[in-house]
């Protein structure tokens, strides 16, 4: 075997890894934007108690917004654009929403969430590089 076949061996592993990757986390946004919908005056009650401005609008857009994210995700449509937009969603509503350390008793859901996010936050990146090669 040459370098270059273990080359493209390896690529090829490695990119159906990251098809499978992108699928499962894309899904999961996806997904797990939807379920605000189903909630929508609790996710808009939620955003409007984290201060958020013209929680009404915004908080549907947002899980609008990360549905169709995490959809091109999973399908790898418009990537840079896609990634784009969940790695901007998790940049600002991980600390803002999910500031467990600004709370007199934090709740372990918030704190929960937020580790949850600053993991999805790290895939976007990565997925984000792998848009803009």
């Amino acid at each position: 075997m040459t370098a270059d076949t273990e080359r493209v061996e390896s690529n090829g592993g490695s990119s159906s890894l990251s098809r499978v990757g992108r699928v499962l986390f894309g899904l999961g946004l996806a997904l797990q934007a939807s379920e605000d919908f189903r909630d929508i005056d609790g996710t808009i009650e939620y955003a409007e108690s984290a201060g958020v401005p013209m929680p009404e609008l915004a908080a549907p857009a947002a899980s609008g917004m990360m549905v169709v994210a995490g959809l091109g995700i999973a399908l790898w449509r418009l990537p840079r654009v896609a990634t784009g937009a969940a790695v901007a969603f998790l940049a600002v509503v991980t600390p803002t929403m999910h500031d467990f350390w600004n709370d007199e008793e934090p709740s372990k859901g918030d704190r929960l969430a937020f580790f949850g996010n600053l993991a999805m936050f790290g895939a976007a990146l990565a997925f984000l590089r792998e848009a803009n090669k």
